[in-house]
């Protein structure tokens, strides 16, 4: 064991980021579960590119010092008053989507980090795109977001919790979600 330990410090290793950890379907209208993809491999999301019942997630940018702050569209029970994340907090990115043809979900995403919040409407994923992840492929980004009648939140008593209660429909529904720094991201 020693060895190992030697050699994979000699040969320059370092850990894998494991920021979005597990998630499950809980209950929906069609037969899916719960995927998180691999963005060492080039894709693309939107525009009715998986159109299957999975529920998907990935990380965007980890561990970045906000040089402004960002506003979110949720954020944590102690700042329902001011949904914004400060300039200065080091941030990882997630994003997570249903792009199903048809069906609910009802599911939660489990992060290694707490969640400080969620930019679920088109404007403040617009806006916080600079967190993309850029071996992924955005497309129709302007129908992203959640529509009327979806929910997310995140779980009170699990803070690394979120949970989604989404109906989806062509074209899907996504959101961004920002954890507290990853201890198992690099440093940007």
């Amino acid at each position: 064991m020693r060895f190992l330990a030697i050699s994979l410090l000699l040969l320059g290793y370092t850990p894998a980021s494991a920021t979005v950890l597990d998630g499950q379907i809980l209950r929906q209208s069609g037969n899916g579960e719960f995927v998180k993809l691999d963005t060492d491999r080039p894709f693309s999301v939107g525009d009715d590119t998986f159109d299957t019942c999975h529920l998907y997630a990935f990380d965007e940018d980890q561990n970045i010092t906000l040089v402004e702050p960002i506003r979110v569209d949720i954020s944590t029970a102690a700042n329902k008053d001011r949904p914004m994340i400060p300039a200065g907090t080091v941030v990882a990115s997630h994003y997570v989507f249903f792009d199903s043809l048809d069906g609910i979900h009802i599911g939660r995403v489990d992060f290694d980090a707490p969640i400080l919040g969620i930019a679920a409407f088109q404007g403040t994923m617009a806006a916080t795109d600079f967190l993309a992840n850029t071996s992924v492929t955005y497309i129709s980004t302007e129908l992203r977001g959640l529509e009327e009648g979806d929910r997310v939140w995140i779980d009170e008593a699990d803070p690394h919790r979120l949970w989604v209660y989404w109906a989806g429909s062509s074209p899907g529904d996504y959101i961004r979600v920002f954890t507290a720094q990853s201890d198992a991201a690099p440093m940007m």
